[in-house]
């Protein structure tokens, strides 16, 4: 357990950071569900739309430090391809 002050407000300070980015987390998953659930249904149209409100929810998360850019690029990337493939 942390003794000094400085110590203490730290583990304050990670707590609510943990939760800042827990949420965060927890909304791009949730995102990313909705474009997997459109893609499996097969619908095109509605995976093109459940993808471009998951990427700026991914992007979000890269600038708050939530996620790394390249795995999010590649999530994108991917995601993408498999929305294209249904129309072939």
């Amino acid at each position: 357990m942390a003794n000094t002050p400085s110590a203490k407000k730290a583990a304050r300070k990670i707590e609510r950071r943990t939760a800042i980015n827990k949420a965060r987390r927890t909304r791009v998953r949730t995102h990313l569900r909705k474009v997997e659930e459109a893609i499996a249904s097969g619908d095109q149209s509605a995976a093109n739309d459940a993808l471009k409100t998951a990427q700026p929810e991914l992007m979000r998360a890269v600038t708050k430090g939530v996620f790394h850019r390249n795995m999010a690029a590649r999530k994108i990337s991917r995601l993408n391809a498999r929305i294209k493939a249904l129309s072939a």
